[in-house]
């Protein structure tokens, strides 16, 4: 309990020490016009180091840069929520997002999605899984018995590591249908449960035996096998989510109409596979803010589950609290 609320607490004053940044970095620099733009800052989700970052980004930021016109700066951070703050404060212009981070960029930092990521083998979307090392006996266990019921029934004698509170697939996902749909409170259940702060920090945490059972997407997986091959032929997938949405490109919505137009060109026509071979990915193709309704459905639906389950809540408060809720499933269209 002890190790879980310090790293709690020192990811709450690292988001808050960035936030600080930003803001100060920020506070002068109104003008949007497309002549005072002199570079864009382009956020970058905060999956794995820097280190393995870089020579993925600093090609595909200088093709971004040459299509443009203008210098298209990668801004690395190591939490999700510094990538939404940046934008908030209009320190970034653009970003690679996750569904479940747009959706809270969209409410708070004015972003709109543009454009969608497509896979390798041209699907639109990717998968949460449970990971556990190899070695590790409850890996032969708890695929026998199904991952997730595994998890649920032993999660007393667990270590358990999420990647981030606003990952859709290393959190949300991975939350509502393993945790919310069982009525289960992860921050109760497990010996241990910690948040790793990235999909990386979270496949490495497993293979070097630090943590029984982890989440990371598919996609960090297939990355993990060029970046450090040795740590993912430790690693074996234990429950696959069902399939979430692809990632979306997005922009501010104060951007020049002419800048929008010049990333949306470069985004919908962009095939340099040498490029791209990295990402592990075909490209990109046109999007809007709709495609992630399905996110917002899962946030929704987990908060009705979350408030049935809530036991200092009267019966009256825990039906109007729902009643808000499914208002709010409603309006989405």
């Amino acid at each position: 309990m002890e190790r879980r609320l310090f790293i709690q607490q020192a990811s709450l004053f690292t988001v808050t020490l960035a936030s600080a940044k930003i803001l100060a970095a920020c506070s002068s620099n109104a003008d949007n016009s497309t002549a005072a733009i002199k570079e864009i800052n382009f956020g970058v989700l905060s999956t794995e180091s820097q280190a393995n970052q870089k020579p993925i980004w600093e090609p595909f930021a200088a093709a971004m840069s040459q299509e443009i016109g203008i210098p298209i700066k990668p801004f690395y951070v190591t939490q999700y929520a510094a990538v939404i703050e940046a934008m908030r404060f209009g320190k970034v212009q653009a970003a690679w997002l996750g569904g479940k981070s747009y959706i809270e960029a969209a409410k708070v930092a004015d972003a709109e999605a543009f454009a969608q990521v497509v896979s390798a083998d041209g699907t639109r979307g990717y998968y949460s899984h449970l990971i556990a090392n190899k070695d590790n006996p409850i890996a032969a266990e708890a695929i026998a018995a199904g991952g997730d019921k595994y998890v649920i029934k032993n999660a007393a004698n667990l270590t358990f590591a999420f990647n981030d509170p606003n990952s859709t697939s290393g959190f949300l996902v991975p939350s509502y249908y393993i945790f919310t749909k069982n009525n289960v409170d992860p921050k109760k259940a497990f010996k241990r449960l910690i948040f790793a702060g990235s999909h990386e920090a979270c496949a490495l945490a497993v293979a070097n035996k630090q943590i029984d059972v982890a989440t990371v997407s598919n996609e960090a997986l297939r990355r993990l096998e060029s970046t450090n091959p040795t740590a993912r032929q430790k690693i074996e997938i234990i429950w696959k989510s069902p399939l979430i949405p692809s990632d979306p490109i997005v922009y501010r919505q104060d951007l020049p109409a002419d800048i929008k137009k010049k990333l949306q060109n470069f985004f919908y026509n962009y095939k340099d596979a040498k490029v791209l071979a990295p990402f592990k990915i075909a490209g990109f193709v046109q999007a809007e803010d709709k495609n992630w309704h399905t996110i917002r459905e899962l946030e929704i639906a987990k908060k009705i589950q979350e408030t049935q389950s809530k036991e200092n809540l009267s019966e009256q408060e825990k039906q109007q609290k729902i009643a808000e809720l499914n208002q709010q499933l409603k309006k989405i269209p």
